[in-house]
């Protein structure tokens, strides 16, 4: 493939780290607005938000209309979170039909939350893989169960044919040409507990601890910025430890009152974090100037 659709692979093949925000108001015109965006990425929140693929087709369009990106790609790379979670393989695949949704609609990756279990997360990659894919088949993954007939509009989003799409839309980097990303969010007790294997699932690009979620899940209302009470410091280098012992990239924020912006990003840079949450672009900016690309 003479190049990228994915830019955030691009980035993290070189070593790079990423900046994400959220994608807000899922329609045409903010698509195109967003086609010059700052972030490297723009998260489509189905997690709290109305199940809205019709509006994420029209935003996807929105960016392919309003691009090229400033880097030259045909747009930026869009990750969703679903309504659903990752805690029991039952779940994921009863609910397996939001995967097949937001990938039709032409997304670059899903986020999955609460993931719990490793069967779930099998569950959850096999969803978004076609049957004919056989890249780690038979060692942890059974075979795809993304069907024909969808590929078409990504596709087109892709600017790719539709017998180019089957074979790239595949995880990466399970698959070297895949530009999939497919996350966790390993935010609560029972997911700590299983977080190494729950990061060792073949076709995974990155995982978070998600802190608000783990404070609840701890018994705090709002613990989702630092400084954080000792169960979520050990729950965050728990996961962090799972994810530099199976090569994934580690998604977070941080938010500390007490430092300053350009130090809350030297932190995040210091820990190894290489997904980074930004409230702004001034935060991104910090980050190109500590580190430049």
């Amino acid at each position: 493939m003479a190049k990228q659709i994915n830019r955030c692979i691009e980035l993290l093949q070189a070593g790079h780290p990423i900046y994400y925000t959220h994608a807000d108001a899922l329609s045409y015109e903010n698509g195109r607005q967003q086609a010059q965006t700052w972030a490297d990425f723009l998260i489509v929140d189905f997690e709290h938000a109305p199940f809205d693929v019709v509006g994420l087709l029209a935003f996807m369009t929105g960016l392919v209309d309003g691009g090229p990106t400033p880097d030259g790609f045909r747009s930026p790379t869009v990750i969703a979170t679903l309504p659903s979670n990752c805690k029991t393989r039952t779940e994921v695949e009863a609910n397996a039909w939001q995967v097949r949704q937001v990938l039709s609609a032409g997304v670059h990756g899903i986020l999955h939350t609460h993931a719990r279990d490793a069967a779930a997360v099998r569950a959850f990659v096999e969803a978004c893989r076609f049957p004919f894919q056989t890249i780690g088949i038979g060692e942890q993954l059974g075979q795809g169960q993304r069907g024909a007939g969808g590929q078409d509009r990504p596709a087109a989003l892709w600017g790719v044919t539709p017998q180019d799409y089957v074979q790239i839309a595949d995880p990466w980097p399970l698959n070297p040409d895949g530009q999939l990303m497919l996350g966790l969010k390993i935010e609560d007790r029972q997911g700590v507990e299983m977080a190494e294997p729950l990061a060792a699932t073949a076709g995974l690009a990155f995982a978070e601890w998600g802190p608000g979620d783990m404070g609840m899940s701890f018994g705090y209302a709002d613990a989702h910025d630092p400084p954080y009470p000792p169960e979520l410091e050990t729950a965050r280098k728990t996961v962090k430890a799972a994810c530099d012992k199976t090569g994934l990239a580690f998604l977070s924020s941080w938010h500390d009152p007490h430092k300053t912006e350009q130090e809350n990003v030297q932190f995040l840079f210091d820990w190894g974090v290489k997904v980074i949450s930004c409230q702004s672009a001034e935060t991104k900016e910090i980050g190109m100037r500590l580190r430049p690309r």
